[in-house]
């Protein structure tokens, strides 16, 4: 049986060009991403994670190369992706209820069935009888999740994550981990996170896929055994194997670093 990749990065190349002349950020990346996978990009800073995910999302065009969802070209931002960024960007003169709704609003989709929907979520993602509420009565880790509610309600298929719990005090990050984590596997979703946390990245993720720098371009990537990619984050944390998982990610990076080289887009 055969299965055609939600996502696919083929020979992905990206320029930026400013007054300084053009820097090539990141070359010939080539990636699937399975149907429900969880996978997870790492490197150091300036390898080019951040270009990745905005080229996933149709942001903009790549300079070489395309991205492909369900075998079609991105070519534009499109409902199908849901993007969580580390601020959570509510309006605060909106409820939290209408900041769930903003992506349902925009795209014409509004109904009170589609309302009926956003409480059930920001119940089920721990928010139950919130709805009424504002942004400024909530805590970061509240707050978050009422982001992730908004990813969620437009029911993309795919959610690209940038370091959405690099904010958050540890023990509301590990409770949020595990709740996004619960969540995606319960609804069916894919995933692309992009973390500076490696034992977030191992405790999440399907796969990892350790990014290179100068430009950015895949070094490697380390399949999770079977017991961590089904436990949930805060379990897999405690499995035998974990921390050598943590060790093998944190050797790949140190080897980066120890390439050398200055910082690309």
């Amino acid at each position: 049986m055969t299965h055609v990749p939600v996502l696919e990065l083929q020979q992905l190349s990206h320029v930026y060009v400013n007054e300084k002349g053009a820097s090539l950020a990141v070359e010939k990346i080539e990636l699937s991403v399975s149907r429900g996978e969880f996978i997870s990009l790492v490197g150091p800073s300036g390898c080019g994670k951040t270009t990745v995910l905005s080229l996933l999302a149709g942001l903009f065009l790549p300079t070489k190369g395309q991205v492909l969802l369900n075998g079609k070209r991105v070519t534009h931002p499109t409902s199908k992706v849901g993007y969580m960024l580390q601020q959570d960007y509510l309006f605060p003169w909106r409820t939290i209820r209408d900041n769930a709704a903003i992506g349902l609003e925009i795209s014409g989709r509004k109904t009170e069935k589609a309302l009926e929907d956003v409480d059930r979520l920001l119940t089920e993602l721990g928010l139950p009888g919130s709805g009424h509420r504002y942004p400024y009565e909530l805590s970061g880790g509240m707050r978050q999740r009422v982001a992730l509610a908004r990813t969620l309600a437009t029911e993309p298929e795919v959610l690209l994550l940038d370091e959405p719990f690099s904010a958050l005090d540890l023990h509301i990050k590990l409770q949020l981990e595990d709740l996004v984590f619960q969540t995606l596997k319960r609804l069916g979703k894919t995933a692309v996170l992009v973390t500076h946390d490696l034992a977030e990245a191992a405790a999440m993720s399907d796969r990892v896929i350790v990014l290179g720098r100068n430009p950015g371009h895949i070094r490697c990537e380390l399949e999770m055994p079977e017991d961590i990619r089904l436990a949930t984050p805060m379990v897999a944390r405690k499995l035998p194997g974990f921390q050598d998982i943590f060790e093998r990610l944190w050797a790949e990076l140190d080897a980066v670093d120890d390439e050398g080289g200055g910082t690309g887009g």
